[in-house]
């Protein structure tokens, strides 16, 4: 009888035991899952050979729980970083299914003999501005155009009082255009065709000296871009200043002088 009663307090106190053991090992999993999140990597869709370059349609998204201090969230990559390695090679044979790491691409560090550089005279620098929608003819002027700088300033009124003038004239003529924004006006690779709508510079081919001209112009006044035609090689030798008093004085002459040249044939 003795022996019945040590056996059942041994088994009671078992079980006792294993619920406790149970309970906590149950606790611990809950904390542990508590602590992890889900987020989305980037998967191999396809298999790729070492040296051949990930595409859109060699990778796709894939959901995974990652525990946040997990040191293998340090390298791999988050599907919205997903156009940082179109393009790039791989660094070694990716299987079908494997999630991507940045061990897996080789990084490419530019040699500086491309993109602005490379559309760049030998002779010409690259000078960015800043331009508005009406400044830049509504956003509608695109790399390669040529344009004309128009500049409007203050400048101390001609008779010498303390007073400011305002004059608008023609600051350099054919000039081209480099970029807009940061629309160089061609799809590099692994970029999306997708240019900016709207831009806020616009960077223009000039010699160094009319760089120094346009930076303090820039400065000093607001600059407004004209768009010419690509058919259309002459400069405009008589350039003009055109402040209130040419304005009244000229205004007449000059609507005359359009009605004469609209009257002409082909106009």
């Amino acid at each position: 009888m003795k022996q019945k009663m040590l056996l059942l307090a041994a088994v009671f106190f078992g079980v006792l035991a294993f619920m406790f053991t149970y309970q906590q090992l149950k606790m611990e999993r809950s904390k542990i899952m508590g602590s992890a999140s889900e987020i989305v990597l980037i998967r191999m869709k396809t298999e790729l050979s070492e040296g051949e370059k990930i595409s859109e349609d060699a990778i796709e998204p894939v959901k995974v729980q990652r525990f946040t201090n997990s040191a293998a969230r340090s390298y791999e990559i988050p599907w919205n970083r997903s156009n940082e390695v179109l393009g790039l090679p791989a660094a070694m044979l990716l299987k079908k299914g494997d999630i991507l790491t940045w061990h897996n691409v080789k990084s490419t560090i530019s040699s500086g003999r491309s993109g602005l550089a490379l559309q760049t005279r030998n002779g010409y620098r690259a000078v960015s501005i800043p331009v508005s929608s009406v400044s830049s003819v509504s956003g509608l002027i695109k790399p390669n155009n040529i344009v004309d700088i128009i500049g409007t300033f203050h400048f101390p009124d001609a008779k010498g009082d303390a007073s400011l003038d305002t004059v608008t004239m023609t600051v350099l003529q054919r000039v081209k255009v480099l970029a807009c924004g940061s629309d160089l006006g061609y799809t590099t690779q692994g970029q999306q065709a997708q240019m900016a709508r709207s831009y806020s510079t616009v960077t223009l081919e000039l010699t160094p000296k009319e760089a120094e001209m346009i930076i303090f112009a820039s400065q000093k006044g607001s600059l407004t871009l004209v768009l010419r035609s690509y058919d259309d090689p002459n400069f405009t030798h008589e350039v003009q200043s055109v402040d209130w008093a040419f304005l009244q004085k000229n205004i007449e002459g000059y609507n005359a002088e359009r009605e004469s040249m609209l009257s002409k044939p082909g106009h």
